[in-house]
């Protein structure tokens, strides 16, 4: 008997660490109750309030530039869903012209690779990406730390958190992870319908039936995709001649297969597609509707989509707009943080 209440009370006490893991981890991070699991591991990088804070303190500062000029938020910004809207193809340095159209940013703990064609595998050190490309930011992370060891401020912010000060490439790239991380979107109307709160009209109800039947597979509920990589027939940009996952896998098989997006947010986040070949919505559902590539006979879930009528595609843009999510679009916790003023 008694080794059966020393090890109910193991038990126990396990139980009782993980769930004071768990609140501490959480603390700035509401799970929706709707949602999965996190992919993120964040026993790897426990968020902490003055980190996130730094985190969005280097987000918003050009300082990640070789030049200075470009920041992480000029090409995802706060009132798009972190994304952009004002030209297709990212810019970077020196006014150049990128090669994709930035993804929006939210709901990245679920995601287990990133970028249009998965490149990197882990949100630590997606940062690198951008920062190194030539044509974006033109840096490296050695001198990204030099530059931020010369700054009172940075050094102020660094110690303020971690007891040696010491800055480094490491920290660096978790705390920006950090205020990623906060990056949640489940506040849109779909979420308060499914919370009994709100109610669909008939249109949107409509339309999310029409949902359901035709898109669903890609774009499943709620996070609005499963994050894989599929080809969605579009047909391949004559100068861009962008292959996607195929050059990275070196697969014939992955030619033109994109990273899915999440259809969360779609009111902000326009242009559509990883080159931003579509400006609306309804172009986005003429294009499936139409069905002109090959690929559309070859792939079931995208032979769904034929033939949709005109009235159908105008159902569901009613409904992917319920995906909305202005709490989370204007929400000042994500927006340009004052304290950079004070550099």
């Amino acid at each position: 008997m008694k080794g059966k209440t020393r090890f109910f009370e193991r038990g126990m006490l396990m139980l009782f660490l993980f769930v004071s893991w768990s609140l501490t981890v959480y603390k700035k991070f509401t799970l929706p109750s709707a949602f999965p699991q996190p992919i993120y591991d964040f026993k790897t990088n426990p968020l902490t309030e003055d980190k996130i804070e730094l985190g969005r303190l280097l987000f918003y500062d050009p300082i990640l530039s070789s030049d200075s000029t470009i920041s992480c938020v000029s090409c995802h910004s706060p009132y798009n869903a972190f994304a952009h809207t004002d030209h297709k193809l990212s810019h970077g340095i020196k006014d150049q012209i990128g090669t994709r159209n930035a993804p929006a940013l939210f709901n990245l703990a679920w995601q287990k690779s990133f970028m249009w064609d998965g490149a990197i595998h882990h949100l630590d050190v997606q940062a690198l990406a951008p920062i190194s490309n030539v044509i974006e930011m033109n840096e490296t992370l050695a001198n990204i730390v030099q530059k931020l060891k010369r700054s009172k401020f940075y050094r102020q912010q660094f110690g303020k958190i971690y007891n040696d000060g010491n800055i480094t490439g490491e920290r660096i790239l978790k705390v920006m992870s950090q205020f990623q991380l906060t990056l949640i979107s489940a506040t849109s109307k779909y979420d308060q319908v499914k919370a009994g709160k709100e109610f669909f009209n008939e249109q949107e109800q409509n339309g999310y039936q029409l949902f359901a039947q035709k898109c669903a597979s890609c774009h499943r509920e709620p996070l609005f995709s499963t994050y894989e990589f599929a080809n969605n027939g579009l047909a391949l940009d004559s100068l861009l001649k962008d292959e996607g996952r195929k050059s990275i896998t070196e697969r014939t098989d992955d030619n033109q297969h994109f990273k899915i997006p999440s259809l969360r947010n779609l009111k902000y986040t326009f242009p559509y597609m990883h080159d931003g070949r579509f400006s609306k919505l309804s172009d986005v559902l003429k294009h499936y509707a139409k069905g002109e590539s090959v690929q559309f006979k070859q792939d079931e879930r995208l032979k769904k989509m034929v033939g949709l009528t005109s009235n159908e595609q105008v159902d569901i843009i009613a409904f992917l707009l319920t995906l909305s999510d202005e709490k989370f679009v204007f929400d000042k916790k994500h927006q340009f943080p004052m304290e950079l003023l004070k550099k």
